[in-house]
């Protein structure tokens, strides 16, 4: 990035005519911010000069984005693509350029194919089939989400959902998590209740992506049941910290990247069903997700000028989640005098609410049906005759 030759040298075109479905022929030198408008008119230009008298004049110009961003000032190069498989290919492919295109002007002199012969492969029958094998792009594709509470239950449903949808994810969480989907899942340990892990985690996540565009809060706890009168005056604060706190913390910084996000910023909030039907024994949680709920209308309010979108979920009885983990299950269901399997589709449709239930509405609220809704409050929990 300190050549004094960058805008030259780089500006030829690449090192193989294969190259250019890839990184196109050139890449863009300059900031990411302000000069991609700039590389578009060039590259609409070079199209059209190039396709005329072009053998098949049904050729339809690809995106004109740029796919390599070299930015002396900042001193880095960045890629793009509607995947994170494509920018890792592009990435490769520049970084392997860069190195040839220096050794070959060290020796005498870089020099690529003219344009007319580059816009012929790029254009080329077979080499815009090789770009057609990827197929119709999912719903989801080129967008970057964040999940907490990553690593099991509803958190981790969440991310395969997103993922099968074709979003990049980027889950947080105190546990170990393996990173997947080729790329697309970026896994950071976190404790989301100390302020700077939670800054770092969030930081690393955006950068690795390079931006936000859906935010699912998802991270909870649930104390044991105690009485009012019993209950400790740390034990409800430390659920107040991570059910409420923590989520206006991550939501704070989440916004400018979702007021910038292209289809505008969606947040999903997981509620609970204590919510509008609390339990005996349950005021910390209970208070604690009403709170969630009530900031999240706020939200709504709020940022819908900023084409942020910010929805609540409220499960219930997922039993496939760790809190009904060691025995609770059991013990409930005894308690009422019922079967385990009987327990599970105690409501009014008579079904069993899973993890990938209430996964699959959270994803389905950051999509186009739901694209023209903001304060909403969706129960998934079979129905409950206290709520209805």
């Amino acid at each position: 990035m300190a050549r004094g030759d960058l805008d030259v040298l780089t500006q030829t075109g690449p090192a193989t005519p294969d190259h250019i479905i890839r990184t196109k022929r050139i890449p863009m030198v300059g900031s990411a911010m302000k000069d991609v408008e700039a590389f578009v008119l060039a590259y609409v230009k070079y199209f059209e000069e190039q396709s005329v008298g072009l053998a098949g004049s049904s050729v339809q110009m690809v995106d004109p984005a740029p796919r390599v961003i070299l930015d002396p000032v900042h001193g880095c190069m960045m890629t793009s693509g509607r995947t994170v498989k494509d920018c890792s290919i592009a990435s490769e492919i520049y970084q392997h350029t860069m190195e040839i295109q220096a050794n070959a002007e060290a020796l005498g002199g870089w020099r690529a194919l003219p344009k007319d012969r580059l816009f012929q492969v790029e254009y080329w029958d077979l080499e815009q089939a090789k770009l057609g094998l990827a197929g119709k792009a999912a719903a989801f594709t080129g967008e970057i989400a964040l999940v907490t509470g990553s690593a099991g239950g509803i958190g981790k449903a969440c991310v395969e959902a997103l993922l099968a949808r074709g979003a990049a994810v980027i889950g947080l969480d105190k546990a170990e998590q393996p990173a997947s989907g080729n790329g697309q899942f970026v896994p950071i340990k976190c404790d989301l209740a100390d302020d700077g892990e939670l800054a770092r985690a969030f930081e690393i996540g955006v950068q690795t992506f390079g931006g936000l565009d859906m935010l699912v809060l998802n991270a909870g706890i649930f104390p044991p049941a105690k009485p009012l009168a019993q209950m400790d005056v740390s034990t409800w604060q430390l659920v107040q910290n991570i059910n409420v706190t923590v989520n206006v913390a991550l939501a704070r910084l989440a916004h400018p990247m979702l007021a910038r996000a292209p289809r505008g910023g969606r947040v999903v909030l997981v509620g609970s069903k204590n919510v509008a039907a609390p339990g005996p024994g349950a005021g910390a949680y209970s208070a604690s997700k009403a709170a969630l709920t009530q900031l999240a209308r706020v939200a709504a309010l709020e940022w819908g000028g900023d084409g942020i979108r910010v929805n609540v979920i409220h499960p219930n009885a997922v039993f496939d989640t760790g809190i009904w983990n060691g025995g609770v299950l059991e013990a409930r269901a005894a308690s009422y005098g019922m079967s385990v399997e009987a327990y599970k589709k105690n409501n009014i449709l008579g079904v069993e609410i899973s993890s990938r239930d209430v996964a699959e509405l959270a994803a389905e609220m950051c999509g186009v049906v739901f694209s023209k809704t903001t304060g909403a409050q969706i129960p998934i929990d079979g129905g409950n005759d206290r709520v209805i």
